[in-house]
């Protein structure tokens, strides 16, 4: 049976991280119809069941906000963070197969649909540093490879909450005596609500400090290295540099160091401009001089709808 192509026809994308999911809508003309926003889409950080009514919920909103029907989206592309594992992946693809009754649904790695965002399919890198970190990267041959993506546990170098731990270290060992002062003892009270400096031991393990709460205090890492704080900004070129590395592993395995090809960045911790881009550049171009970092002009969730529509249109039209 061949499905019909008409003017009704929608395409979702989603970008499922450790904070937020992302939704976008789109048509055949690769107009944005509707957007909606919840909570965390990552299932490893939230649970399978919490990740996947975070993701309705962000459907449901875009569908609102465009007077849109969930019954015209014909082909679906969900990029989630920590969806490395095939059966979850799995098991989040028949899922939402039977929410969204269609067949067209797949499920990758956020990284994925960051690198389409950044590159559209060609060769080059993308750098994910928002709550956690991870690069991934494709060559000219189509070869992919990626680095990071560890979580809180064994990696998040560069990430929000990488920083952000690292941060509270530098706080714990100047409060002590055994390390430099700094400002960030006096943002950490504020931001953790301990009442004064020897109470924050006992506010960040506080329950409700769940990882996305811990990762929100590295924008007040980046104020501080803003206003010369001489911790801070060593902890921000520390994290451009864990994130150059990380590039450049990818880079390695790829056999990309004599390519030419644009890096693209995507997460809240680029907010912070070239006290975390340049000593990220400077690592990579040890190995790369010819990378260059580009400016990323499109979502990841709308990425992720582009990549729906062309999942669509070359083999989607099938039920």
């Amino acid at each position: 049976m061949q499905r019909k192509k008409n003017s009704h026809n929608l395409y979702l994308g989603i970008d499922g991280g450790g904070t937020k999911t992302h939704s976008v809508i789109i048509n055949d003309d690769k107009t944005i119809l509707g957007e909606g926003f919840n909570g965390a889409g990552n299932p490893l950080r939230v649970g399978v069941e919490n990740a996947i009514k975070h993701i309705f919920s962000a459907i449901e909103k875009a569908c609102d906000s465009g007077n849109l029907s969930k019954g015209d989206i014909v082909s679906a592309q969900l990029g989630l963070a920590g969806v490395r594992r095939e059966d979850l992946r799995y098991l989040i693809r028949n899922r939402f197969r039977e929410i969204l009754r269609i067949r067209k649904v797949e499920v990758t790695t956020d990284a994925e649909i960051a690198l389409y965002a950044a590159t559209e399919g060609k060769e080059g890198l993308v750098i994910i540093a928002g709550t956690g970190s991870v690069c991934m990267g494709k060559n000219a041959k189509g070869e992919m490879a990626a680095a990071g993506g560890w979580g809180p546990l064994a990696g998040d170098e560069g990430g929000g909450a990488g920083i952000a731990r690292r941060a509270l270290q530098t706080i714990a060992k100047s409060s002590d005596g055994r390390g430099k002062p700094t400002k960030l003892a006096d943002y950490a009270v504020d931001y953790f609500r301990a009442g004064r400096l020897e109470d924050l031991s006992v506010a960040i393990y506080a329950p409700q400090v769940d990882n996305a709460r811990v990762a929100g205090f590295a924008q007040y890492v980046s104020r501080a290295a803003e206003e010369g704080d001489e911790v801070a900004n060593e902890l921000l070129t520390e994290a451009g540099r864990e994130l150059g590395l990380a590039a450049s592993a990818v880079i390695k395995k790829l056999k990309m160091q004599k390519r030419t090809f644009p890096i693209g960045k995507v997460g809240s911790v680029f907010k912070s401009g070239d006290l975390i881009t340049k000593p990220l550049m400077n690592k990579i171009n040890e190995i790369a001089p010819k990378a260059f970092m580009s400016e990323t002009q499109k979502t990841p969730a709308f990425a992720a709808a582009l990549m729906a529509l062309k999942n669509f249109q070359k083999n989607g039209t099938k039920v």
